[in-house]
């Protein structure tokens, strides 16, 4: 199969040439269209998520080698979110090519984040089907470096992004209840539960009261975003 003028321009963008070009439209085919002979991306999304996550885990490590637990888990989270993803997919345009159907193309499923970021995710996965972990790798670290370098700032606000979020729609503050403490008095664990009036909760754990409200905040948050 040849991509097509448009499919090749954003493979250029991505940063990967297929050598399995289906790979990439079974990658950008939404559920909307799909058929017995043309799949949707739903697995390959399933699959970037892992790939992504794993590459986030490594990076993390690498980039602060003294940070704990408590502080790896928040920056992960803000790392592989979906609304983190679909940042990365309007920086590459991903919704330009996008195969939609008629009715979610005219509800705006181009701009859609949960669209997105489930694409993107599925990018990942057919870049790594095409050439293996390492190619995904470079893809990945070559749209998130810049990401993973401010990700401390963006894992710390949170909770400001999530009670804004609750302000705009006219919702109190969410509420955060300490679920749990765990562990010996020097290396606690705390399971911190975020809640908003409207019944949405997640949960989170790290080793600080403090960390464990940023992780259930993004927890939150990205449900939340994927529900939009």
């Amino acid at each position: 199969m040849k991509l097509s003028a448009d499919l090749v321009a954003f493979a250029g963008r991505l940063g990967h040439d297929f050598a399995t070009p289906d790979l990439l439209v079974h990658a950008i085919t939404h559920g909307s269209i799909s058929s017995a002979t043309r799949p949707d991306n739903q697995r390959l999304e399933f699959l970037g998520d892992r790939v992504l996550g794993l590459v986030m885990a490594e990076a993390l490590l690498a980039a602060d080698r003294q940070a704990a637990e408590g502080q790896l888990a928040p920056r992960f989270n803000a790392l592989v979110r979906k609304e983190t993803c679909a940042d990365v997919a309007r920086a590459i345009d991903i919704g330009a090519v996008l195969k939609l159907g008629r009715s979610e193309q005219m509800s705006g499923g181009r701009r859609k984040q949960a669209l997105l970021g489930d694409a993107m995710e599925a990018v990942i996965a057919a870049v790594y089907l095409d050439a293996g972990f390492e190619a995904a790798r470079a893809v990945i670290l070559r749209h998130w470096t810049v990401l993973i370098e401010k990700v401390e700032t963006d894992a710390r606000d949170a909770k400001t992004a999530l009670q804004e979020w609750a302000q705009a729609r006219r919702l109190p503050p969410p509420l955060y209840t300490e679920i749990a403490r765990e562990g010996p008095d020097h290396a606690p664990v705390f399971t911190i539960e975020a809640r908003l009036i409207s019944g949405e909760a997640e949960q989170a754990r790290a080793n600080s009261k403090r960390a464990a409200e940023q992780g259930a905040a993004i927890a939150l948050m990205a449900r939340l975003e994927q529900a939009t």
